[in-house]
């Protein structure tokens, strides 16, 4: 086998490697934010790196499924959660 063979292959099983290590991160946040914008409500669950991210990411990913526009996101975008729950992995 030649060496460009071997190289490519520990090259692509260090990166498959790299991406589940990246992909379980072991220190993330978990939060469950449910919103209620213009009558409409919805929950959603997202990660992140600490809490607040994973709120914001939440709180963006329920604010997809309940808007209509892009003015309506920006509203949505500013409305204090009804609930917030989180909890660390």
């Amino acid at each position: 086998m030649p060496k460009a063979g071997i190289v490519g292959g520990i090259f692509g099983v260090l990166l498959v490697g790299v991406v589940l290590y990246a992909s379980l991160s072991f220190n993330q946040e978990t939060c469950e934010v449910c919103l209620d914008f213009q009558g409409r409500s919805k929950c959603r669950s997202a990660s992140g790196v600490d809490e607040r991210n994973a709120v914001q990411a939440a709180k963006d990913n329920a604010c997809a499924y309940l808007v209509r526009s892009k003015t309506e996101g920006i509203l949505c975008s500013q409305t204090p959660p009804i609930r917030v729950t989180c909890q660390g992995r």
